[in-house]
Order: structure tokens, then C-alpha cells, then sequence
């Protein structure tokens, strides 16, 4: 049996372990009367119920096959058929970095959380913000990242897509893909495995389209699911999944209800910063039963990685009198990650531009080597679609107020303020770009999404933000103001209406 079918089995089993009754059957004699009851622990309390004569038996057996399945569960992660009826819940392996053995753990199989760090290996190589003190690693940061590598439980269709997978939660998927990316290199090896970088990972090597099937509503498959997909590791709340297209990976992204309008505004914003020669991740829309998905190739390859700016400013805490942006920059002066004030005045110019409401954290960062750890920059902007009113009505858009800003600024207006400069803007490379949203919204496919009055306002108000813009470069007065006023409360990921 191969080391994935070993896990694969191990998977089976839990599943079928969860489906029967836990716990015992216990008698008690009243007055000279037999009574027998079913009595298990749940949530840390004591749970009895009353069994009547012919329900006895059937729970035994029940029971009883539940104890059989945990033996051979036991048996199964030991790699032996020894006797005895000891077994546990827990998953040991080592972290792995590419090839780099980073840390070992013990891993809790039901609730997949990190139970145990145990000796660190290469503490360079841990994930950037998990620290280590006298040789101990952060359990607590090392969850908080693990857990971050989880589908978010928010993200629409995922509660369906659970109860199709019959799985309680959705860290429980990181176990069963060995927790593999296509975002980075890291990976776990199950204790007295012998699998290697080269036989797992999902840069190289061809992957189930199973649980993306699943994730974007498909009904469970008669036959066994196969959990080696990278889709159990992306994150964000809009409906997603990875496909290999032209022996490329690529990620295929939905809109939310009501507008679908996500995947045309990153086509939008891909054409902006074109136009401005910004670094970024270039967009198409595919349709699927009269749904829009956008498509983009994989920035990231076998050698590099990406580090979210979330991850940067974990390395050390952020003084209560400094702003966000600033301790941003300090962290990845740190580090050593180069052009970082230059990347953010790009992004934040067309976060105005755009009007995008949820450039949160883990919506931008820094590359790197993952041999090396050497900084190679930032990584070119992606994930804009949350803009251009995209959840609003058109009357609704012209209210300034209703637009929300992140990561640095509650507001647009504000947070252009953190610009550095505005020479590299050539304003006459945008002089198109009303011409240019109105052709991609008037997509034929999208007329049910889509009215001619809604295109109109989008392409007159991102026409309105460019002029604004152009007077504040022009003006001789704006200089750069870093300040703790307005700063953003919470930088989470938007939720969004499901879809049908």
C-alpha cells in the first residue's frame, strides 16, 4: 500500500468512525426491573438516553463495529497488525519546507489542530511571524498560520460542500492533502512515511479535481473522493477552485450574488494597470451556466513563495502609536524585502482608482525564494475584484461614503495620503478607460447581471476618481502623511451573498 493510500485509508476510517454511536451501553436494576441506557460524552458532559428492548442489540453491534474500526485506525497509522485495543486520535509528522524538515508535530485528526510541537529542526524555515524562544516554537501563531491554510469557514457554498464531504470542519481537509499549496512549499510527512517533495507536491504532479467539483456544488461521487487537491488549502470567501489548463495551474474564481460582477472587474483592473505598467496578475472571464468566472495563471512556482503582508507583520508587534502602513514598512525593512514603498503607492492609487473594498491583508505581499528565503519583492497584485460597487446599486455608488477601505485607511481619500509620490502616473495611458469598462460589462453574457444605466455609472464615476486623482498629482502642495487617524478596525476578508 503507498503512502497516500495509507493516508487515504486513514481518512475512510475516520469518516466511518464518526458516522456510529460513541460511548457504551450500561444497565441499572429498579426494584428488581432492568433498565438499559446508551451513555457516551459529548462536548465534555455526560450524555444518557433510555433504550428500549429493541434497540439493544442493534446498538451494540454498532459499538462494537466503531471499536473494530478504531483498532484498525491505529493499526493503520503505526504501519503494524499488532494486538491490543489502545489507539489514538492524533496524527504525528514532520513539517516539511520543499525538502527542509522544519518541525515535528502531532496533529489532532478530528479537530486538525496542532497539538504538539516537538523538535525544530531548521527554525529559519518556519512560516515568517511563528518565533521561537529557547528553542521553543509559538503553538499558538503556528495554529493561527495552519488554521489561516484552511478553507475559510465563511467562504460561500462551503457548509453544503462539508455535508457533502461528511467532514465537521474544513482543517479536517488540510490533513488529507498533506496540507499542500499552490501558494507555497509547505507541506506535512506523516511519521515512517517515505514520501519526498517530488512524489506530492501539486507544482509538478496532477491533481483531483474531486473536491473542487464538491466546493462548487457538485453532488458527492458514488465511489470514493480523492482529497489530493489544492483547493483544500485556498483561501478567501468567494467560491474558487485550482484546474490544470494547458498544463497550467490556474485558479477559477466566481462573483456573488447580486451583480456576478467580480470576474469582469478583474479583468477591468488587470487592463488598468497595464496601462500604468503596475506589476500584476493578468485576468480572463470564462461562463459557465450563465455565471462569469475569472481565470489567472499561477504567479507562484516550485522554487518561490508567497508570504501575505499579514504574514510580514506578525514578525513583531505593532506599537499603539504607530500607524499600520508605517509598521508594514518597518517589518519588511526588516526582512529585507526591497521597493516596498513604491509597490504601495501603486496599490494604493488603484485601489482608488477601482474603489476596491477589500484590499485586506492577505490580498497582497512579498515573494520569495524558498531555498534561499531570499526576498525577490512583491508579488504583483492580484484579487481586485471587489470593487467598482460591486455588491451596490447604481444610485447607491454615488455615495462616497458607502465605499470601504482597506488595508491602511478606512477611506479612499485618506489613504491616498500615504502616496509617497504620483510622477510615474501617465495619465494619458487612462484617458480609454471609460470606453474600456464599458465594453467588458456590456459582455452579451452579462446582460442579466448587467443594465446600461449600471455600466454607465461605473464607467462615469472611475472616470470622476481619475480626474480627482490627476489634480491631486498636479497639486504642488500633497506630501506624504503617515498618521494613526482613520486607520482600519478589522482586516478581514469581505463576506459575501451566497449563489445559487
Amino acid at each position: 500500500m503507498t503512502d497516500r493510500a495509507t493516508l487515504q485509508k486513514i481518512a475512510e476510517l475516520t469518516e466511518k468512525i464518526a458516522k456510529l454511536p460513541k460511548g457504551y451501553i450500561s444497565k441499572k436494576t429498579v426494584n428488581g426491573k432492568v433498565y438499559f441506557y446508551h451513555q457516551w460524552s459529548e462536548g465534555g458532559k455526560k450524555k444518557s438516553k433510555y433504550l428500549r428492548n429493541d434497540e439493544i442489540d442493534e446498538l451494540a453491534q454498532l459499538i462494537e463495529r466503531r471499536k473494530e474500526l478504531q483498532k484498525e485506525l491505529a493499526d493503520t497509522k503505526s504501519g503494524t497488525k499488532q494486538t491490543g485495543n489502545h489507539t489514538t486520535g492524533f496524527l504525528k509528522c514532520t513539517l516539511m519546507h520543499k525538502h527542509t524538515q522544519v518541525a515535528e508535530l502531532v496533529i489532532d485528526n478530528e479537530t486538525g489542530f496542532i497539538q504538539k510541537i516537538g523538535k525544530i529542526h531548521a527554525p529559519e524555515h518556519l512560516p515568517v511571524g511563528v518565533g521561537v524562544k529557547k528553542g521553543v516554537a509559538d503553538r499558538a501563531a503556528l495554529n493561527i498560520w495552519w488554521t489561516d491554510r484552511a478553507i475559510p469557514a465563511s467562504r460561500s457554498g462551503v457548509r453544503e460542500a462539508l455535508e457533502t464531504l461528511q467532514i465537521t470542519n474544513t482543517k479536517m481537509l488540510l490533513i488529507r492533502c498533506f496540507g499542500l499549496s499552490l501558494s507555497d512549499q509547505y507541506w506535512i510527512c506523516p511519521e515512517n512515511s517515505d514520501l519526498t517533495w517530488e512524489k506530492v507536491n501539486f507544482f509538478e504532479n496532477e491533481f483531483s479535481d474531486d473536491i473542487g467539483d464538491v466546493l462548487f456544488g457538485a453532488d458527492k461521487k458514488p465511489d470514493q473522493l480523492n482529497f489530493s487537491s489544492p483547493d483544500n488549502t485556498s483561501d478567501g470567501n468567494l467560491k474558487k477552485r485550482w484546474k490544470i489548463i494547458d498544463c497550467k495551474r490556474c485558479l477559477i474564481k466566481g462573483g456573488s450574488n447580486p451583480y456576478r460582477q467580480q470576474p469582469l472587474n478583474e479583468v477591468i483592473a488587470s487592463e488598468i494597470m497595464r496601462r500604468l505598467n503596475i506589476p500584476h496578475v493578468s485576468y480572463t472571464v470564462t461562463w459557465n451556466k450563465g455565471a462569469p468566472y475569472s481565470v489567472c495563471e499561477d504567479f507562484i512556482d516550485e522554487n518561490t513563495e508567497l508570504i501575505p503582508a499579514w504574514r510580514i507583520i506578525q514578525i513583531r508587534k505593532q506599537p499603539n502609536n504607530m500607524s499600520l502602513y508605517q509598521h508594514l514598512i518597518e517589518c519588511a525593512d526588516e526582512l529585507g524585502i526591497p521597493d516596498v514603498r513604491q509597490f504601495l503607492d501603486r496599490m494604493i492609487v488603484l485601489d482608488y482608482i477601482i474603489a476596491n473594498e477589500d484590499r485586506h491583508l492577505n490580498n497582497f505581499g512579498a515573494i520569495r525564494n524558498v531555498e534561499t528565503l531570499e526576498w525577490l519583492g512583491m508579488a504583483p497584485i492580484y484579487d481586485s475584484g471587489s470593487s467598482l460597487g460591486y455588491d451596490k446599486s447604481a444610485a447607491m455608488m454615488y455615495d462616497e461614503s458607502e465605499v470601504i477601505c482597506k488595508p491602511f485607511k478606512k477611506h479612499h481619500t485618506e489613504q491616498l495620503k500615504l502616496v509617497s509620490s504620483f510622477d510615474w502616473i501617465d495619465f494619458s495611458a487612462l484617458a480609454d478607460v471609460s470606453d474600456m469598462i464599458t465594453k467588458i460589462l456590456s459582455d452579451k453574457n452579462a446582460k442579466d447581471y448587467m443594465e446600461e444605466n449600471r455600466i454607465r455609472v461605473i464607467a462615469e464615476l472611475t472616470k470622476r476618481r481619475i480626474k480627482n486623482l490627476e489634480t491631486l498629482a498636479n497639486s504642488k502642495t500633497h506630501r506624504q502623511n503617515i498618521t494613526t487617524d482613520d486607520e482600519v478596525g478589522e482586516n478581514v476578508a469581505a463576506e459575501y451573498h451566497s449563489q445559487s
